[in-house]
């Protein structure tokens, strides 16, 4: 799969996960300084699936109380964030059954869902083992960061 630009942009397209998302506003979190630099590359386009905001968002609050979720709400605007299309819901439940044994779950089915729409293979995930087992409707694995 070739790697794709967002339209104009001349810089590559990554789909990102809950976890470097959350990594990336814990300090303390063991993959804080991996996510921060990857989400950091020169040339990325990141986009976020709305479903990994939600999760994330959660997460954040819960853990780290209504200040640092505000502020994380406030960060979220240097990103593109792409709400589900009825495609991509389509898309997602077939993940969900096809990987049912995982569970993948419908954030990491709206992840894959998403990066099939836009045309990359780029994901920026901390979940390796669930995210090199799935396979794009091409065939094609995915690419993951941070590496």
């Amino acid at each position: 799969m070739p790697r794709p630009s967002w339209p104009g942009s001349g810089r590559l397209l990554a789909i990102v996960d809950t976890g470097p998302l959350y990594a990336a506003v814990d300090a303390d979190d063991i993959d804080h300084a991996r996510c921060i630099a990857a989400m950091s590359r020169p040339g990325l386009r990141l986009v976020v699936p709305a479903m990994v905001v939600a999760e994330a968002t959660h997460l954040v609050g819960a853990r780290m109380g209504p200040r640092v979720e505000a502020a994380f709400l406030r960060g979220l605007r240097a990103v593109r964030i792409e709400p589900p299309r009825p495609d991509d819901l389509d898309r997602m439940a077939e993940l969900v059954e096809q990987y049912g044994d995982f569970p993948l779950g419908g954030t990491g089915a709206a992840v894959i869902a998403l990066a099939e729409r836009l045309g990359t293979d780029v994901v920026l995930s901390l979940d390796r083992r669930h995210m090199l087992a799935v396979r794009l409707k091409s065939g094609a694995s995915l690419n993951l960061f941070p590496e």
